[in-house]
Formats: C-alpha cells, structure tokens, sequence
C-alpha cells in the first residue's frame, strides 16, 4: 500500500464539524476526515470556524497526511475519520 496526497484540496463539512481530504492508492481514492476537535488539539489557537480550521490543518498537513498513512497502513479502508486520539 502506497499513500499520496497528489490533491491538496480540503472541505469543511459544517454538519459534521470536519475537514474532508483525499489521499490515493494507485487508482483508488481514500475519504479522511479530520474532526474539528483534534485540529483544535493540534493548535489550540485553533478560531472555532470554518476558517480557522482550514488554516490549522494547512499549517499541520504533513501531521495529518502521516497520521492517515499510518490509518491507512493498518486496515486499507476506504474512508477514515481522525480524531484528537490519532495524533
């Protein structure tokens, strides 16, 4: 299993209070999905907003890419959610 990142796209999801990013295995795409409190953990200047939480994961990216290659490595889902305790 080979994770990249070739996309740097993120989205907020308002409804669930997460940032969706997409990492690839060769042709298959990967869903992860950062919830809003572990990026607060990550900084805890962290502005409770859209975004705030688009700035903190950007500044934390290479963080959360190894924390979700590690997510990856361990079971090959397609879709993953991270919280505070993954990091």
């Amino acid at each position: 299993m080979s994770l990249e990142f070739p996309n740097l796209s993120r989205s907020y999801d308002a409804k669930k209070n997460r940032i969706q990013f997409w990492g690839h295995d060769r042709a298959k795409e990967i869903s992860f999905f950062v919830e809003a409190g572990a990026l607060c953990e990550l900084d805890p200047q962290t502005l409770d907003m859209e975004t705030g939480y688009l700035k903190t994961f950007d500044a934390a990216r290479d963080r959360i890419q190894e924390t979700a290659r590690k997510a990856y490595s361990r079971s090959g889902q397609a879709a993953y959610v991270l919280a505070a305790a993954d990091f």
